[in-house]
């Protein structure tokens, strides 16, 4: 993992035409701003995992019969 050291309003920029800025550091928190190409989805990691647990659900909730009757 590469840990950087920014202040506010200072950016690291990605591969792929991302780039993320500190915007703010309050205490304890820090606020980012990402800006990103449209149509590539940015997840705070809660929701990713959210995301990713339904996507794992919905794949292993497969009903063979039902699979099977498809073809039929």
């Amino acid at each position: 993992m590469l840990t950087l050291t920014r202040k506010p309003g200072q950016k690291i920029f990605i591969a792929g035409g991302i780039e993320i800025e500190v915007r703010e550091i309050r205490g304890s928190q820090v606020r980012l701003g990402i800006t990103a190409p449209l149509g590539l989805p940015v997840y705070r990691e809660e929701l990713y995992v959210q995301i990713a647990d339904a996507n794992y659900a919905a794949m292993t909730d497969v009903d063979l019969a039902r699979l099977e009757a498809i073809d039929a």
